[in-house]
């Protein structure tokens, strides 16, 4: 036959079953405590569309802006490149112009004095 449990034994068995369900509602409690009611999620999930679409506004700015400095920096360089052509060809026609001047005369005067 099992052995019946004596009074204190019951009472001592009853106690750890009261702590451990004191336990359990602890636990249920500390989880309920970090539970966000539905009215703060929305306001927090309405606060953050909004915010992602302020923070997309603004990257689609700064692109914007990217791609025009881009486009005035390519602008920029293909002034500067036509630049840099004509002082080349006025340099070379300033050093081209009085050589062929030079010889010009220079073949002037050998015909005027053997002519």
């Amino acid at each position: 036959m099992p052995e019946e449990q004596t009074v204190g034994e019951l009472g001592r068995s009853v106690a750890a079953l009261r702590r451990d369900i004191q336990a359990m509602a602890q636990g249920i409690n500390s989880r309920l405590d970090k539970v966000v009611s539905t009215e703060v999620y929305s306001l927090q999930s309405a606060y953050t569309d909004q915010r992602i679409t302020q923070l997309s506004q603004e990257l689609q700015k700064i692109s914007d802006a990217r791609e025009t400095l881009e486009t005035q920096f390519e602008q920029y360089q293909l002034a500067e490149r036509d630049r840099r052509e004509r002082e080349r060809q006025a340099r070379l026609y300033q050093l081209v112009v009085p050589v062929l001047l030079a010889l010009l005369s220079a073949g002037v005067a050998v015909w005027a004095v053997v002519a």
